[in-house]
């Protein structure tokens, strides 16, 4: 007999559509869990990580964010972006029950995931593609939000058309195909958000 569960996560998948009209494939599938499960992992995730400050190499100089990030893999690999270097620390138990449950509702398979710790709707993410060399070429990016709703916007290379939603406590967005290759993608920041906002975007490291 079929799960009530199973049941959830398969309309859900059916009724996920591509929020780009060309060159890629996004598709939001909402919140993919209960709302007391997402606040009891939002409340490990920001007890259990190894938070550090972010940092980038912009003009040749090394900069510290205010952002938090951290990096898990299957293996103590090293993933480079922003022109500084990151080696990645073991899956902890937590991490891992949300990589299986990307995998079930995407379909796709991870090795990795960078957490990205927002305090405030002041802290964002500039216009760019994950297309650094590391990441397996039209691999999908799923990406789990937890804590404040923030608005996530894509914006085509060649044409500027831009897309947008606002990602739920809990939801799952996948980016696949050659989204990467076409497409850039923010988080841009807000006045209204006062608390803090906790994404994980599972990857495959090549």
């Amino acid at each position: 007999m079929r799960s009530r569960t199973m049941d959830l996560f398969d309309q859900l998948l059916d009724e996920s559509a591509n929020l780009l009209p060309r060159d890629g494939t996004v598709n939001y599938h909402g919140a993919i869990m209960p709302m007391d499960d997402a606040d009891r992992y939002y409340e490990a995730l920001l007890r259990e990580i190894a938070w550090q400050h972010d940092e980038a190499v912009m003009f040749g100089k090394r900069i510290v964010t205010k952002r938090k990030v951290a990096w898990y893999a299957d293996r103590p690999a090293t993933y480079t972006y922003s022109g500084v270097t990151k080696t990645a620390l073991p899956w902890i138990p937590v991490l891992l029950r949300l990589k299986d449950l990307a995998q079930f509702c995407s379909g796709e398979t991870y090795n990795s995931c960078l957490l990205n710790l927002y305090n405030d709707g002041s802290e964002g993410m500039a216009w760019h593609s994950d297309a650094e060399k590391d990441l397996k070429r039209n691999g999908a990016i799923a990406s789990l939000s937890f804590g404040a709703e923030r608005k996530f916007a894509l914006k085509h290379k060649r044409t500027g058309q831009t897309v947008s939603k606002v990602l739920e406590h809990g939801s799952l967005l996948v980016m696949k195909d050659e989204t990467q290759t076409h497409w850039l993608h923010r988080l841009p920041p807000t006045k209204t958000v006062s608390s803090p906002r906790i994404n994980l975007t599972f990857r495959t490291i090549v």
